[in-house]
């Protein structure tokens, strides 16, 4: 069945329904959705769960680069003629998937003016993303690093948001600093009732007071 063109096409439609080049993928918990040095053929829209970004250098090092989760894209590098993927996604929950072929998600962008116009729209919000986390590892200290990952995790739209279970190696590889100086962080987060692990079945709560205390300039002193 063709797709609906112009004004009968509906970006949000054509993002979470299978189609011509579309379809369902589901994934369970820490399986591989890509790995970095595959091919790339597709575009990934997260319909439900989290998605971890990961990638190795050389040597073996491997650096956490974030968490994407519902109506975030996956694998967009595809569609800038890079040939093999930089870096690898795997499911930290059990995903379901929009997979759209690379030639299918290529052929909406120049027909649909309104997709394309929202696709640059979450480029640039995602490309402003890059640039703060790049600021914060140079500029903050590793605990205002980690304050600042957890509140972007909670997505903070409420007084108090949860963020699902998240192992501190992870944790510590995204802010940049040891699983033990992360630990240290966390339970000083807690002492100060910042965050709550009382609920472990549903995830970490953060409290919308880590969030004022993010704000404040140099409210976090200690050393790296």
């Amino acid at each position: 069945m063709s797709e609906k063109t112009g004004r009968d096409f509906d970006p949000k439609i054509f993002l979470s329904t299978i189609g011509d080049g579309r379809q369902i993928v589901s994934f369970r918990k820490k399986q591989n959705i890509f790995a970095q040095g595959d091919a790339t053929d597709a575009v990934f829209v997260i319909q439900k769960g989290e998605v971890r970004l990961s990638a190795k250098s050389k040597a073996g090092k491997e650096a956490a680069l974030g968490i994407l989760s519902d109506k975030d894209f996956v694998g967009e590098d595809c569609l800038a003629g890079q040939p093999v993927r930089i870096a690898s996604a795997s499911a930290m929950t059990d995903c379901d998937l929009l997979r759209i072929e690379k030639k299918a998600m290529m052929l909406a962008l120049h027909r649909e003016h309104s997709f394309s116009d929202m696709f640059v729209a979450y480029l640039l919000v995602r490309n402003i993303r890059y640039q703060e986390d790049l600021i914060d590892q140079h500029c903050n200290f590793s605990e205002k690093r980690l304050a600042r990952i957890l509140l972007l995790l909670a997505k903070k739209n409420t007084p108090d948001s949860v963020v699902p279970k998240l192992d501190q190696t992870t944790l510590a590889q995204m802010v940049g600093t040891t699983r033990s100086r992360v630990s240290f962080f966390m339970n000083r987060f807690r002492s100060l009732g910042l965050i709550d692990y009382s609920d472990r079945r549903h995830g970490l709560q953060i409290h919308g007071s880590l969030l004022s205390l993010y704000a404040r300039k140099n409210a976090l002193t200690l050393a790296r």
